[in-house]
């Protein structure tokens, strides 16, 4: 129940508020009397927190003076009305912050923790993108962005490039699935590598604790670009690799390859 009462005191409600909400949720019409032998809450709370619900809109009433008794509006309503209001809320405040923002490009390295900032911002980053998306992406981050990188995909004047380090599927524009073997050695099995419009790059360890390194500097968008892509490239030069070839590399270079066949791929698909 505390779980319930501290999402509504997120919403703006007071614990009192919160309280008396959920104890007519579960038994109503009711007045203040009954109210406060539910709640354990003293007469004058129960009543101050009844009026602030009637203000915005929480509770309906009907009676007068000794004889008034409430119900909850339906919590259906109730949010959907909320979520109404914060959207409006937060579109005008990010127009009017937006005409704060001196919109300067910084050059310096920024970190972002925590697993619902740092993924809000990759996904931020994929859906105000114009022109080319490159990824580096395990599934569990890849089933969290998915939606956005779809939308990302249907668009024509962006390309999207994505490099796989698990076994989901994602249809774009090119997607290459990385060894898995070579995976584990560059360590890249945890990690999320975006890079959009080479403007800006996101970089993070998804592993435990979700911590993020992001940057406009040209120089390191450039070089995290040129990673991904080449990844890419090399990926794309293997498909086209017989077993002759495959077979003059050496020991550690043709395990990596082979690794490939973890995941169902042969070398007669590649010829």
């Amino acid at each position: 129940m505390m779980d319930i009462i501290n999402d509504l005191i997120a919403l703006g409600f007071t614990e009192s508020e919160a309280k008396i909400y959920l104890a007519l949720l579960r038994t109503h019409p009711a007045n203040g009397y009954l109210l406060g032998k539910i709640t354990g809450m003293p007469r004058s709370m129960v009543y101050n927190a009844l009026g602030r619900l009637s203000l915005r809109g929480a509770v309906l009433k009907t009676g007068e003076d000794r004889s008034i008794v409430y119900r909850p509006v339906p919590p259906n309503l109730l949010l959907e009305r909320f979520e109404q209001d914060y959207f409006k809320l937060t579109r005008g405040l990010q127009e009017r912050l937006q005409m704060l923002d001196s919109g300067k490009d910084e050059e310096l390295l920024w970190s972002i923790r925590g697993a619902s900032p740092v993924f809000s911002y990759a996904s931020q980053m994929i859906m105000d993108s114009k022109d080319e998306i490159l990824l580096v992406i395990n599934d569990p981050t890849l089933d969290l962005l998915r939606p956005a990188i779809n939308k990302a995909c249907k668009k024509n004047n962006i390309q999207v490039r994505a490099l796989l380090t698990g076994e989901a599927i994602l249809e774009c524009d090119e997607i290459v699935r990385h060894p898995p073997l070579e995976s584990e050695l560059q360590g890249i099995l945890n990690m999320l590598v975006l890079v959009v419009d080479l403007h800006e790059c996101l970089i993070a360890n998804t592993n435990f604790e979700v911590e993020a390194t992001i940057t406009k500097n040209p120089n390191l968008v450039l070089i995290t670009r040129q990673f991904v892509w080449m990844e890419l490239f090399t990926q794309r030069i293997y498909k086209q690799l017989g077993v002759d070839l495959i077979e003059r590399l050496d020991d550690a270079d043709r395990r990596i390859f082979e690794s490939n066949n973890d995941k169902g791929i042969s070398h007669e698909e590649h010829r």
